[in-house]
């Protein structure tokens, strides 16, 4: 049985060969551990294609999560020096605009003369034009992860896809074939929200004007649902919706259910209406809204950050859920940071195969991303692990 057909049995709740290990990378792991500048990882869909499949094959990981989209062909041509520093890579662009990419974590772009890219006013904003979104770097940097969008034909939310968000995807695709379970992500319309005004000012946004705030989640849905849908009619596996923002620490569970099921309701039905399987990514507490994530229609729950992270066991999200949706994740990041020897790490998994495995529908996994500083050979460890405590 190949890494596709266990983690499609698996997302079904049927009986797969034994327990599939997929985990998600933060981009900082690849920029770690691949022999590539960390710009052609970032900025081409060759260079992180080719990361993602590297990482794959040496973890045996039964699926790869595509998790930005495709670049646009020659967009380094329009950097004007890259510059190895202490912090990292440091990209001056020929508009004079600076993105720094640590060696180990998320690029950051400014502009020139070092001001953060501007992103949306919610006090001035009008939910019914929102035309101008294209051209605030901040929403686009922050949603897109480039400076700006090429080729785009549509204003305000998209609607329509451009051609080169599929390169990674197709590239993927042609290296691994019908091996792996290929999976794509999209940003839930509450993280577009929260992209676009910044964190701070998008949660006041929501306790100052309710009625603007439901209007924009509403505008900015269709975004979720056209790069999602689009995934999933070229070939995506399973597309899960990044709503990484959602949880406890963030809004209390009314505010859950007024600001995000309604609108991840529209997203997850439109992805299982084009045929593929759509999970949720949200990190933090979760105990208090565990079926509360049900109301929005997803097969799946990603994450389930035990603590210091969060407040979830694999134990209590089995019982509560494990019934009804398929569970990824909940091995403690932090902890496997700490772990000195293959004991530790080995006893760690033991104890969430354990778990999850009975009646099938759990994936091994870290609960959000690998951080960066893992070293290899911990991860190395799980799907021999699996394979030995995790057949049916």
């Amino acid at each position: 049985m190949n890494g596709r057909q266990r983690m499609t049995l698996a997302m079904q709740h049927q009986i797969p060969d034994r327990v599939p290990v997929m985990c998600q990378l933060a981009l900082g792991h690849y920029f770690l551990n691949i022999q590539r500048p960390p710009h052609e990882i970032w900025f081409t869909s060759e260079g992180f294609a080719e990361a993602l499949v590297e990482l794959q094959r040496r973890y045996r990981f039964d699926g790869i999560l595509i998790n930005i989209p495709g670049r646009p062909e020659g967009l380094l041509d329009e950097v004007k020096s890259v510059e190895d520093t202490a912090d990292g890579e440091e990209l001056t662009w020929a508009n004079g605009d600076v993105t720094l990419i640590p060696w180990d974590d998320n690029a950051q772009h400014y502009h020139a003369g070092g001001s953060m890219a501007r992103r949306a006013d919610f006090d001035t904003i009008d939910p019914d034009h929102l035309d101008f979104i294209d051209d605030l770097a901040g929403y686009i940097w922050n949603t897109y992860h480039v400076p700006w969008i090429t080729d785009k034909p549509d204003r305000g939310p998209m609607t329509i896809v451009p051609d080169y968000f599929f390169r990674t995807f197709d590239l993927v695709k042609g290296m691994v074939g019908d091996e792996v379970s290929i999976h794509g992500e999209v940003f839930s319309p509450f993280t577009h929200f929260l992209e676009l005004f910044g964190y701070q000012e998008a949660l006041m946004g929501l306790i100052k004007d309710k009625g603007k705030a439901l209007a924009l989640l509403d505008r900015l849905t269709q975004a979720s649902i056209t790069w999602g849908v689009a995934q999933a009619k070229r070939g995506a596996d399973a597309v899960l919706i990044s709503s990484a923002f959602a949880g406890g620490g963030f809004i209390s569970p009314k505010m859950y259910r007024d600001f995000v099921v309604p609108y991840e309701r529209r997203v997850a039905e439109a992805i299982k209406s084009a045929g593929v399987f759509v999970y949720t990514h949200t990190c933090g507490n979760l105990g208090d809204r565990l079926e509360l994530m049900l109301d929005t229609g997803t097969l799946g729950v990603d994450t389930l950050d035990p603590p210091p992270l969060g407040n979830t066991t694999l134990v209590e999200a089995k019982s509560l859920i494990g019934d009804r949706v398929f569970l990824k994740g909940n091995m403690n990041g932090v902890e496997m940071l700490a772990f000195k020897t293959e004991e530790e790490v080995i006893q760690h998994a033991t104890e969430r195969i354990e778990v999850g495995k009975p009646g099938s529908g759990y994936i091994l996994s870290t609960a959000c991303s690998v951080p960066p500083k893992v070293e290899p050979w911990k991860l190395e460890l799980l799907v021999p692990l699996a394979e030995e405590l995790g057949g049916y």
